[in-house]
């Protein structure tokens, strides 16, 4: 698996992984209907905008040419979880590509890029019935906050979890 830096010719196949992986990492969490309405055409103008934005870390895995994951991390938001630099706000692999350790060598280049900007601490945020919760503790994060809150026409409970040092 190679890994590197998103460009905007990644966009559509960003976009792609993005539906994908939503419609089987949220099947039973979040309205099936909203699912399957995801757009590949949206999330691709969604990334157009996210992977140029300078404050942003856009990156994408490859395996044998092919996009089949992708991480997206920036900054977190001025007033949120104060003392926390970096926040991971997407990482996601086609079903077939998860559970093989890619995930955690996606996550880690990303967490290397927010040490070169400085950070050295990091959040990210996850629905609490997200098999990926386990992922991040195996990893060293640890829960720090949760609240409930309205997402694709329902409600759910959102986990921040934080690794304290990078």
């Amino acid at each position: 698996m190679t890994i590197r830096k998103a460009t905007l010719e990644d966009a559509e196949a960003i976009a792609k992984v993005h539906v994908a992986s939503w419609q089987t990492t949220y099947k039973g969490i979040m309205d099936e209907g909203f699912l399957q309405k995801l757009s590949v055409e949206k999330r691709k103008e969604l990334w157009l905008n996210n992977i140029p934005r300078e404050e942003s870390i856009v990156l994408v895995a490859e395996l044998d040419g092919e996009i089949v994951g992708f991480a997206d991390g920036s900054p977190v938001k001025e007033g949120e979880y104060p003392g926390y630099g970096g926040d991971i706000t997407s990482i996601y692999f086609y079903e077939e590509h998860q559970g093989k350790s890619f995930g955690k060598q996606l996550l880690n280049r990303l967490l290397d890029g927010f040490r070169q900007q400085g950070f050295t601490n990091a959040i990210v945020k996850v629905l609490e019935d997200n098999a990926a919760c386990r992922f991040y503790e195996t990893l060293g994060a640890r829960r720090i906050d949760e609240h409930i809150i309205e997402v694709a026409g329902g409600k759910a409970n959102l986990l921040t979890y934080a690794w304290d040092k990078l």
